[in-house]
């Protein structure tokens, strides 16, 4: 049986995406010959950049699972397992309490949820859209590319509402373009690229006379931006509907108006259950997961503000690219 990505070869639908190409060059600056000492500075000035860009994904790739509150649960535990072997019984004792008040902590309330609230709560769900947008942007995040290629069939996640909210967006503006932004977020196996695996999906549920725009080159969400934008080359006063999860929306918009483009907030993919925060929610493995989600999600909208990767902290309804920044 074939390959997904082989098959992906003969699509009709394809995007331009080979137009935001910039291979990464590591090592062995050579400066072209006859050059004035301008174009050299500014080659070399792109080198670093590049470099830069790839040495952030390295570390946000590295240190988050270092941070994850699950992998610090379990380097709490084996510390105290040390502390102890070593007779050092008050350090041990400490560290074993921290752990134990931790793990009840998070296994009987939905501390997750409350971190993720504040970043769902910042758009509007179901909000009045523009009767004419020029476009809908998704970004990627919905199908895991790795699983895709090892079973020869796209392999969607938790946020396939992003998709869903595309087909009926779609429908509702059948004059739209469409454009799907996601490629690999990974450090290792980077040729399996998310658009590709989306493409393959689309072909088999969607009419195949409707455009959509893959691009599949981005890494993270200012790629998504840097590259559709570059792709589409967006037009002062046009209306750009964006679809992706409500907890990621903040950031994404941000980045959006980074980059001077305003776009219309359209969220889905909502993980808090709103109205019922203050409860008891016995589900450690699912109280986990969310609240790893927040945390990774409020280091990455820090980040990307002190970084400059965004013109603001938080996004929201009274807080967009034409209203004063927070």
């Amino acid at each position: 049986m074939p390959r997904l990505a082989e098959r992906n070869k003969n699509s009709m639908i394809v995007a331009n995406s080979s137009a935001v190409s910039n291979p990464v060059r590591f090592f062995g600056r050579t400066q072209p010959k006859h050059c004035n000492s301008l174009h050299i500075k500014i080659r070399l000035w792109f080198d670093d950049l590049v470099i830069m860009e790839s040495f952030y994904l390295v570390v946000s790739k590295i240190g988050w699972p270092l941070a994850a509150p699950g992998n610090v649960f379990v380097m709490l535990a084996i510390a105290a397992w040390v502390c102890h072997v070593a007779n050092w019984l008050r350090l041990s004792r400490l560290l074993l309490a921290i752990s134990g008040s931790l793990l009840l902590l998070v296994g009987t309330l939905p501390v997750g949820e409350w971190l993720l609230a504040p970043l769902e709560n910042r758009f509007s769900a179901n909000a009045a859209l523009p009767p004419y947008p020029a476009g809908v942007i998704v970004l990627g995040g919905v199908v895991d590319p790795v699983l895709s290629e090892a079973w020869g069939q796209t392999e969607v996640g938790e946020a396939a509402e992003r998709l869903t909210a595309l087909v009926y967006l779609a429908n509702l503006y059948p004059d739209a373009q469409l454009i799907f932004t996601g490629g690999s977020g990974s450090l290792s196996e980077t040729q399996f690229k998310e658009a590709d695996y989306v493409r393959f999906l689309f072909q088999q549920l969607a009419p195949q006379e409707r455009v959509i725009l893959y691009e599949s080159l981005s890494r993270n969400t200012e790629e998504n931006v840097r590259n559709s934008k570059t792709i589409i080359n967006p037009k002062p006063g046009e209306d750009w509907i964006l679809i992706s999860s409500a907890f990621h929306m903040p950031r994404a918009v941000g980045v959006f108006c980074q980059a001077n483009w305003p776009v219309v907030p359209y969220p889905v993919d909502h993980r808090t259950q709103r109205g019922k925060l203050l409860r008891m929610s016995f589900h450690f493995s699912a109280n986990l997961r969310i609240m790893e989600l927040a945390l990774r999600e409020w280091l990455g909208l820090l980040t990307y503000r002190l970084t400059g990767r965004s013109d603001r902290l938080l996004a929201g309804d009274q807080n967009q690219c034409s209203v004063s920044k927070i």
